[in-house]
C-alpha cells in the first residue's frame, strides 16, 4: 500500500490543503494520504494556534466521507513538538509493509538541514515535494544540504523524480489549488469578512461555534 502522510499545523486546514492531497493521490497514484495534524510545530511560531483539539477536529470534518483520506493523533497525542523523523518512525513500525509517501511544501522543505536528524529522513520513508505553478528551475533545486545524496532519476509529465542512495525516491511535482494561506484565513475571520468556501463548510461552523480566531 502506497500511503501519503501530509503534516502540518492545519491552522485551520482549508481547501487548498483537500486538493493538494486529491492531486497527489492521482498524481502519484497513492492509495491513501493520512492527514497528521501536529501538536507543537518546533519550526514555526504561531501566534494565533488553535488548541491542538480543535485543529484535530477540523481536519476531522473537512476529510469525512472522503475514503482515501485518514487522520493521525499520533503527535497530538504526544503533547510535545513534532518532529518529522519521529513521524516516520512511528509509521514505519506500525506499517513496516507499506510505502510511506511523506509530503511537504517546497518552501518548507528547502530548510531541511535544519530538521531533526534530517539525514534519517531520506531513510525511512519517500518525500513528495509540492509547489504551485510558476515555479523557476531553480526553486526546483534540491537543497546542498542533501543534493549529493541524490541523483537525478527520471521525469514524467511534470513530475521529477531523484533517487536517494538508500533508494527511496524524492518526488517534486506542482500542484494546482487555492491561493491561499491559513494566515489568510485567520485574518479574514478576525476582520469577520466572508470565507467564500475557502475552507469546507463544516469547518467554518465549528470555527464560528467555537469562536476560533475571532
Amino acid at each position: 500500500m502506497k500511503l501519503g502522510l501530509f503534516g502540518g499545523t492545519f491552522n485551520p486546514i482549508h481547501c487548498g490543503h483537500i486538493k493538494a492531497a486529491e492531486q497527489i493521490i492521482k498524481k502519484i497514484e497513492l492509495d491513501k494520504v493520512c492527514f497528521i495534524p501536529s501538536n507543537i510545530p518546533p519550526h514555526k511560531e504561531e501566534n494565533e494556534l488553535a488548541d491542538a483539539n480543535q485543529r484535530f477536529k477540523m481536519v476531522e470534518l473537512a476529510i469525512s466521507g472522503k475514503h482515501k483520506f485518514g487522520i493521525s493523533d499520533y503527535e497530538i497525542l504526544k503533547n510535545e513538538k513534532s518532529y518529522t523523523v519521529d513521524t516516520l518512525k512511528h509509521f514505519k513500525e506500525k506499517f513496516p509493509t507499506h510505502e510511506l509517501y511523506f509530503i511537504v511544501g517546497h518552501d518548507i522543505f528547502n530548510r531541511v538541514q535544519t530538521w531533526k536528524d534530517y539525514k534519517d529522513l531520506f531513510e525511512l520513508s519517500n518525500f513528495i515535494v509540492i509547489s504551485r505553478p510558476g515555479f523557476s528551475d531553480k526553486d526546483d533545486e534540491l537543497p546542498l544540504a542533501i543534493k549529493d545524496d541524490f541523483r537525478y532519476y527520471k521525469e514524467d509529465s511534470e513530475i521529477k523524480f531523484y533517487k536517494h542512495k538508500s533508494s527511496k525516491l524524492l518526488i517534486k511535482t506542482q500542484i494546482k489549488g487555492l491561493e491561499v494561506s491559513s494566515s489568510e484565513i485567520r485574518e479574514l475571520i478576525k476582520s469577520k469578512k466572508p470565507l467564500k468556501e475557502l475552507v469546507p463548510l463544516t469547518v467554518e461552523r465549528y470555527i464560528s461555534n467555537n469562536n476560533i480566531y475571532a
